[in-house]
């Protein structure tokens, strides 16, 4: 019963955490390819930047004396999405879209991407400097310890509050995508400019409110998924580096420009990171009775050493696009 209670806290809660991280991650970066057709590679510097400001609006509320029984950091994310929708905004009619206007091929657009990824890099390092900091500077964070009604549960389940607010918010954007993108009238303007930009123009669609909408969706999620990722561990200004990877596999394993897709994409990523980094042997030693004589279970039975899971995103992508080169829910081909 305490290897299952360290598996569930180890694999179930750790998964749904990282799962629900590169699932935010992912629905930006499968819109903004399904509308405007590049690959955003400056995505996860957008959540950094989201973090940021998270940790900025933070810092003034508490030197103002504000109070909640939520964390400061997570009652300040609603104006750093805000913020981070703004700049995003901002980034497309400064670079984007005067690209778009000079009917540029999409690797130009992917070129630009990586130059304001770059750009972006610079200032955060500028004005952030290279050190972590913590949400937590005011207060201190909850841990909840669950105890299980076994009496051969001596472990407990642990979660903190950053990891509950993650995957509460998470669960709530994807019912809110979910009736934005089938009910509201910009959700399926949406859609129809995802499948046929031409068609959509020539049908009235707005296609210029469409893109504003994309880059406020995409912003938004992007800074709740770097404010929450940041509460959960400390804010790092090379946040961007370690998630961007598994974030863009996530998509392309969903199907790429499938909003769906990327949420399961994310979740398949984060999981199967977290299972190939668990320590099997715990799991074994309520069996080392069975074994023979001459076989010994090694103390640490990992797939892959945690310093090498940023491979494991590449594997699945492999994988997956091996058996449905469309991905999961038939996006579109690269």
């Amino acid at each position: 019963m305490n290897e299952l209670v360290f598996f569930i806290n180890k694999v179930v809660i750790a998964g749904s955490v990282i799962g629900s991280i590169y699932a935010l991650g992912a629905i930006g970066v499968t819109l903004i390819f399904g509308i405007l057709r590049f690959a955003h590679f400056a995505h996860g510097d957008m959540m950094t930047v989201g973090a940021g400001l998270s940790l900025v609006v933070a810092v003034l509320l508490s030197e103002a004396g504000v109070s909640t029984p939520l964390p400061i950091g997570f009652v300040a994310m609603p104006i750093a999405m805000v913020l981070t929708a703004l700049l995003a905004i901002g980034l497309d009619r400064s670079f984007y879209k005067p690209l778009r206007d000079a009917g540029v091929r999409p690797v130009v657009l992917v070129m630009a991407s990586v130059g304001i990824m770059l750009m972006m890099q610079g200032l955060v390092r500028l004005l952030a400097g290279s050190s972590t900091r913590s949400f937590f500077f005011a207060e201190r964070k909850d841990i909840f310890r669950i105890d299980l009604p076994f009496l051969e549960a001596r472990r407990s389940l642990v979660i903190t509050e950053p990891q509950v607010l993650l995957i509460a918010f998470t669960v709530v954007a994807v019912v809110a995508l979910h009736f934005f993108l089938t009910r509201t009238r910009h959700g399926k303007a949406m859609r129809a400019m995802s499948d046929n930009a031409d068609l959509a123009r020539i049908t009235g669609i707005n296609t210029e409110q469409v893109v504003w909408m994309t880059w406020i969706i995409g912003g938004g999620l992007a800074a709740a998924g770097g404010t929450l990722l940041s509460l959960d561990v400390t804010f790092k200004p090379d946040l961007s580096f370690n998630i961007i990877l598994p974030i863009f596999a996530a998509a392309i394993v969903g199907g790429i420009g499938r909003p769906y897709g990327a949420i399961a994409g994310g979740f398949l990523v984060g999981f199967t990171e977290t299972l190939a980094i668990f320590n099997w042997s715990i799991l074994l030693r309520p069996f080392d009775a069975l074994f023979p004589a001459w076989l010994e279970v090694p103390a640490n039975l990992a797939f892959v050493p945690t310093e090498y899971k940023i491979t494991i995103p590449f594997f699945i992508l492999v994988a997956v696009l091996v058996w449905r080169p469309t991905g999961l829910f038939k996006g579109r081909v690269l």
